[in-house]
């Protein structure tokens, strides 16, 4: 437990007695702390709503402990799983309990029944793994599957992009084992034709009369005003109630957003995975004539019918690169993305052209495979991509997701537009089109002027409501939409969600303020709380106005830092999979550092203890500035961090030890065999550790013998009659790995370079950075740059060979020294070796048939620079690895310093070490970074090389033309 959680002792401290109860009522895992608190203080809202407690339950008898003690306490009490809740519907200020860090578990599948019985905190994608090996899965799969809890789709009857085929959660609710406001515990399931007048035998028998005199003097306004569309799901889903539906209690409670009772256990309907599938690419002059043809395609019956905007796509090119965008692409501005099933792929094919045919677009395509999964992954991170209008301002949730009738879409979102101009907002529209629901990311000023929101919100709820829709349509009303009920619902159904909420929750206990009795939507925004100053900056962040507020407010909260993405190649977050913390993901980092940046929360300043926790075990791996779709770069925001705290005063020893690295490297360089020899005596090696601050574990390096620059220096050079190229000599390749340097000159002078470097060492000053000593950085940067002069000057191309170093040339240089023109000239010439030889005239790899084995891209390769010239060249030459996700663990200073072994264990287990334990006695390890061959050769079975030994070994590349 973090310190300063058990605050129990502490008389007359409401929540340090509220804690103190919890855990003498039986709760294990009770947190008080400002750090925690703050983490639980928002989830992926414009909403900020700090907690007294956070409860981690282990088991039903704590959750029920849990309600007994709030509800004779008076305090409220919010159920929260990934806390990827769009509409405020996970946070509260009193008791958060988070379900997803221990009740987490699918506790059986019934092929035959097709069901699966899980715990609230089950990850959805959990849910469809264990029900893989049957060919069935869990239908509704909203863009946060990866992550996204069963107790939170519940709550918010969440549907996904597929909803078309498997419908609503509440489509797929069997059985609910729950818990009401009022302490009555029982399983709400369909009740059959007799209705809820039938009553009970158990303890809900009460609760079921009162229920029942609620709906049997409402039958006529329950027909029609609820129920009207499959995407109105804001306020209470009465019309699951009416006996001619079955008096269903499990799919009412579906998307109640926890205000009316507790779950405990779901029993969940699983159907059967479509073999194959295809998706037809529609392309339109915009999105709203895409919506328009929805009509047209829904007889053809699709899985899904999702509309994306072109301005989205513009979003990830600016972000990721133009080869993040598949290639292919129709014409037009608007596309639907229609995917079709069949029992091959020849027909998922043949129906995807059908489709097509009567789309009245441009143009189409029809992709399977790789290329289809790509598409779709643009999709699911449009919240995130979202988070920027095409102009780069923020981009906020808030009308997040009105649904219409699909016949009233195209209409509707011309007069929605119309709308956003006359208030001179902005934003990025995409959608389930198929049911007629809207996703939205708008430029609202919330700090600056919050009414423009508040009144925005209100018109727009008018206008949802003229036709016939509902200002929710999947993502629940929360804090974001609950005021605007009134607009879509009359005085009297108003009414009776206020009664049912008081038969499950006289006490209003339960999530109270959201869908009954709400909170005005402008109350408890997060934004306008961000107003501290936090002085001079050392980075520019000029894609955030140079302000450390706006950038770690980048995160709002999607989470996908918290899913397992190893599998597809992606990084973030290696701590978090490492630990299952949510202080250890990204977003739980950016909401401490948000709490920084308001100074309300946490007194301290860049000194608060609990802000060094939250980064303590962040491995500055950069995933994040790649992988989270919103574009947090958490090792930028660590390094300033550092940077401001320990800014003139004395630090760690380990960032002498390690961030002065390069300084210690030179000085060896005169004596390395007798600093080796030294360092070799066990007790000089663990007085050395002990002092430098690193691990007792982890074995010293040995330096090398003769550096790069000195065997350059000495060495013969081959012809200089090719175009210079300057090899960037870092200090890991010129101090302890010169073989590797060795063999890149060889390559590239085969390649018909000549191959030059610096007049004098110098240092990128990544050291400096990772350890935050950001003016010595740019000190050791501005000497690169002069160094470089004559090479910028002449126009030759800058091959690095570390990735981390080659890194900071293309990145933190121009974040560090924006004035400075020669750093954006030196970041448009360097190169990773792969980038250099693919793009070289004729040059061609050697053979690398019957090379096989496992390909770890170093974490700032991945982020910053990107892996795909080094695939391209791997496949052109025959070779067949495996890439591997995730983070290596050791991260340069990371893994070595004290207190982090464990944990960068954890994160090589995580993808890599499996992966070279089920390699080939014969496999090749291919790892650039020496951080990556380093952890290998600590804790792995075989030692990795660098892609210029490879191609060295391989013999001379192909004569150039």
């Amino acid at each position: 437990m973090a310190a300063g959680t058990r605050d129990d002792e502490r008389v007359g401290d409401p929540a340090a007695e509220l804690a103190g109860e919890l855990r003498r009522a039986g709760l294990g895992e009770v947190e008080t702390g400002v750090r925690r608190r703050a983490e639980y203080g928002a989830d992926a809202s414009n909403y900020r709503v700090v907690p007294q407690v956070v409860v981690f339950p282990r088991e039903t008898a704590e959750v029920l402990a849990a309600l007994d003690v709030c509800r004779r306490r008076g305090v409220p009490l919010t159920a929260r799983g990934a806390g990827t809740s769009i509409a405020g519907n996970a946070v509260g200020e009193g008791v958060v309990l988070d379900f997803s860090r221990h009740m987490n578990r699918v506790l059986g599948v019934d092929p035959e029944a097709r069901t699966a019985v899980a715990q609230p905190g089950a990850v959805l994608d959990t849910i469809t793994a264990a029900a893989a090996p049957y060919g069935l899965r869990f239908g509704p799969d909203p863009s946060t599957h990866a992550r996204a809890t069963l107790g939170g789709s519940l709550g918010n009857n969440a549907c996904g992009a597929r909803a078309l085929a498997y419908g609503r959660s509440s489509d797929n609710t069997v059985e609910l084992d729950v818990v009401t406001g009022s302490g009555v515990r029982f399983t709400a399931r369909r009740l059959g034709r007799a209705g809820l007048l039938g009553g009970g035998a158990g303890p809900e028998r009460e609760l079921l009369a009162g229920l029942g005199a609620v709906v049997s003097d409402r039958l006529a306004l329950i027909r029609t005003e609820f129920g009207r569309f499959t995407r109105q799901v804001s306020g209470y889903s009465m019309e699951h109630l009416l006996p001619e539906n079955g008096a269903d209690l499990a799919k009412f409670l579906v998307g109640s957003e926890g205000t009316l009772a507790l779950l405990l256990q779901a029993t969940v309907r699983l159907v059967e995975a479509p073999r194959h599938t295809a998706t037809a690419v529609l392309g339109y002059p915009d999105m709203a004539a895409g919506a328009d043809a929805v009509p047209a395609l829904l007889p053809h019956r699709p899985i899904a019918l999702e509309g994306m905007n072109s301005r989205l796509v513009d979003v990830l090119r600016r972000r990721r690169g133009e080869g993040a965008v598949p290639a292919g692409l129709p014409r037009g501005d608007g596309w639907i993305f229609a995917e079709t099933a069949g029992g091959s792929e020849a027909e998922a094919v043949a129906a995807a052209r059908l489709l097509a045919a009567d789309a009245g677009c441009l143009d189409a395509a029809v992709v399977t495979g790789d290329a289809a999964r790509a598409l779709w992954r643009i999709r699911e991170d449009g919240a995130g991509l979202g988070g920027r209008t095409p102009a780069g301002e923020p981009a906020w949730p808030g009308w997040e997701d009105s649904a219409v009738p699909p016949g009233q879409l195209g209409p509707y979102m011309r007069e929605l537009g119309s709308l956003m101009r006359d208030f001179g907002l902005d934003g990025l529209m995409y959608g389930h089109f198929g049911d007629g629901c809207l996703h939205m990311r708008i430029d609202f000023p919330l700090a600056e002027r919050p009414a423009v929101f508040r009144d925005f919100v209100r018109d727009a709820a008018v206008l949802a409501g003229r036709y016939g829709g509902s200002v929710s349509g999947e993502h629940g009303d929360g804090r974001a939409r609950g005021a605007l009920l009134g607009h879509m619902y009359s005085p009297q159904a108003l009414e009776t969600l206020a009664a049912v909420k008081h038969v499950f929750d006289p006490g209003d206990v339960l999530n109270p303020g959201v869908i009954v009795r709400p909170r005005p939507v402008e109350a408890d925004l997060r934004l306008p709380a961000a107003k501290a100053s936090l002085g001079p900056l050392a980075f520019a962040y000029p894609h955030d106005r140079g302000d450390f507020a706006t950038a770690v407010h980048r995160c709002v909260g999607v989470g996908k830092c918290r899913a397992d993405g190893t599998g597809s190649g992606t990084v973030m977050c290696p701590s978090f999979l490492a630990t299952r913390d949510e202080k250890d993901s990204t977003r739980g980092r950016a909401r401490a550092l948000q709490e920084l940046a308001n100074g309300t929360l946490m007194t301290g300043g860049w000194s608060s203890p609990e802000i060094a926790e939250s980064l303590d075990l962040c491995l500055s791996c950069k995933g994040c500035a790649s992988d989270c779709p919103a574009g947090v770069d958490m090792a930028t925001y660590k390094a300033e961090a550092l940077h401001q705290r320990y800014r003139r005063r004395l630090r760690p020893a380990a960032h002498y030890a390690l961030g002065w690295l390069p300084r210690w490297a030179r000085l060896v360089a005169r004596t390395p065999r007798l600093v080796n020899t030294l360092l070799a005596i066990r007790p000089l090696a663990a007085l050395a550790k002990r002092g430098g601050g690193l691990d007792a574990r982890r074995p010293l390096p040995r330096f090398a013998a003769r550096t790069f620059r000195q065997w350059f220096a000495e060495r013969t050079a081959a012809s200089a009659a090719g175009q210079p190229v300057l090899l960037w000599v870092d200090t890991f390749t010129d101090h302890f790995s010169p073989e590797v340097g060795q063999a890149a000159v060889r390559v590239l002078e085969q390649a018909g370079y000549d191959v030059q470097v610096t007049g004098r060492a110098v240092c990128c000053g990544l050291t400096w950075i990772s350890t935050g000593q950001l003016d010595a950085a740019k000190r050791r940067l501005t000497e690169t740059l002069d160094a470089l002069g004559p090479a910028l000057a002449a126009g030759w191309p800058i091959v690095g060979l570390e990735p981390s170093c080659t890194a900071v040339l293309r990145g933190e240089l121009t974040g560090l020294l924006p004035d400075d023109p020669r750093s954006a000239r030196a970041a448009a010439a360097t190169r990773t070796l792969a980038e250099l030889l693919t793009a070289t005239p004729g040059w061609t790899p050697p053979d690398l048939t019957g090379v096989h084995g496992v390909a770890q891209p170093h974490c700032h390769q991945h982020a910053v620079l990107g892996w795909d010239a080094d695939a391209s060249l791997l496949r052109a030459g025959g070779a067949e690895l495996t890439r591997v996700g995730g983070c290596c663990g050791l991260a340069g200073n990371f893994g070595v310093e004290k207190g982090h072994y464990d944990v960068s264990v954890a994160v090589a287990e995580t993808a890599l070490l499996p992966a070279v334990r089920s390699a080939a006695p014969d496999a090749v390890i291919l790892a650039d970074g020496y951080s990556c061959r380093t952890q290998l050769a600590h804790l792995a079975p075989s030692p990795g090389i660098h892609l210029a030994q490879l191609l060295a070994e391989r013999g001379p590349a192909a004569p150039t033309e």
